[in-house]
């Protein structure tokens, strides 16, 4: 499934919650789906509990 679908369903599942359940709703949903996003890159291997952790240097910083 490419990206651009993905992205249209996850706004067409926002855009129902905020509809139907109100604003709340859609900040839950929206949370919900960051969660279940960041699972599974680290599911697939594209992330790593480190990669929030980790201090950058001062030669590390880009601009």
């Amino acid at each position: 499934m490419s990206m651009a679908v993905v992205g249209m369903v996850a706004g067409m599942a926002l855009g129902f919650a905020g509809y139907f359940g109100g604003f709340g709703a859609f900040l839950l949903v929206a949370a919900l789906g960051s969660i279940g996003f960041i699972a599974g890159r680290f599911l697939d291997g594209d992330l790593e509990p480190g990669d929030f952790f980790r201090s950058r240097e001062r030669g590390d910083r880009q601009r």
